[in-house]
């Protein structure tokens, strides 16, 4: 065997048998439940933290966000009419799937953030009590956001959330698995669907949790995943008139103001990261989950309704 042989023919840092090389993983888009390349054909190569090439990754394009939000669009009136109980059930189910794959997401955030087993290992956990966690708040968020409001007459008047639609999602850059989960999660939970931009440089973690999502009881086009190179991206994300709000949690603050502009033009919902930027956050704290954060991401609904006698 020669020494390329030698170094290829391991798997996931185990040996592999003498006469084998190893199977390498492709990581696509995905896109209305299924995984295309993108139309470019284009990728580029991911390395780790520590240094050597991981994979290559799709280098997506401005077709590529507009098919996954048509997606998104064709996916939501079947989602957001699911009953709370249901889509707690689904959400729940992503989490047992992750469970089942925790190995394999340890050593992509291992190889993509640098850390050890033990750090990942934690934030593989927090990622997956995460959807645990707001599959727990599906049935229960709308009693915390909504209200019978005090009316003077005979009926009743009530004001109950909704979902907003199409979310365009920006995944924080640092975080590979915890903070996509810690933004995508309250996105998904009432309702509305997504298109996420991956992290940039460490996209990997987050291919195989779409992965998780295919084999999963989300349908098709609730989550849509696009890889690729920021610049080339966030602007016709922020731009796309069908998309109703946007997550800006991964934006770099040097385009922020661009961008905000941008999703100005048909009044977007816009969320914006901290002063101190996402990577200030604290995915692993109490803080980076709250039921609130589900509601930056409905609309109040006012109904009015008589009092029978």
């Amino acid at each position: 065997m020669s020494p390329r042989q030698r170094a290829l023919a391991t798997s996931n840092g185990q040996p592999l048998a003498a006469d084998r090389l190893g199977v390498r993983k492709t990581y696509k888009l995905y896109i209305g439940g299924a995984f295309p390349r993108t139309e470019s054909g284009r990728s580029y190569e991911i390395t780790g933290a520590r240094g050597g090439a991981l994979a290559n990754a799709c280098r997506g394009t401005r077709k590529d966000i507009r098919d996954a939000v048509r997606a998104a669009r064709k996916a939501l009136p079947d989602w957001a009419s699911k009953t709370a109980y249901n889509r707690s059930q689904i959400l729940y189910r992503i989490a047992e799937l992750m469970e089942g794959r925790r190995d394999q997401f340890i050593g992509e955030v291992m190889a993509a953030e640098g850390v050890g087993r033990q750090r990942a290992t934690r934030l593989v956990n927090a990622a997956i009590d995460r959807w645990v966690w707001y599959a727990g708040w599906a049935d229960k968020y709308s009693q915390l956001m909504g209200t019978v409001n005090p009316v003077a007459g005979s009926y009743f008047n009530f004001s109950v959330p909704e979902p907003t639609g199409v979310v365009g999602v920006i995944a924080p850059e640092g975080s590979s698995l915890l903070g996509l989960v810690s933004r995508l999660a309250p996105v998904v939970v009432s309702g509305n669907c997504a298109v996420v931009l991956a992290s940039e440089s460490r996209p990997l973690p987050a291919v195989t949790l779409t992965e998780v999502l295919a084999t999963s009881d989300v349908p098709g086009g609730v989550v849509n995943l696009i890889t690729g190179l920021r610049r080339e991206l966030v602007t016709h994300l922020a731009g796309h008139m069908d998309v109703n709000a946007l997550d800006a949690y991964g934006l770099d603050p040097a385009v922020a103001t661009a961008v905000e502009e941008t999703a100005a033009e048909n009044v977007k919902r816009l969320v914006r990261p901290p002063a101190g930027g996402a990577d200030s956050v604290d995915w692993l704290s109490s803080e980076a989950q709250s039921p609130y954060l589900i509601g930056e991401f409905t609309e109040t609904k006012t109904v009015w309704h008589p009092i029978g006698s």
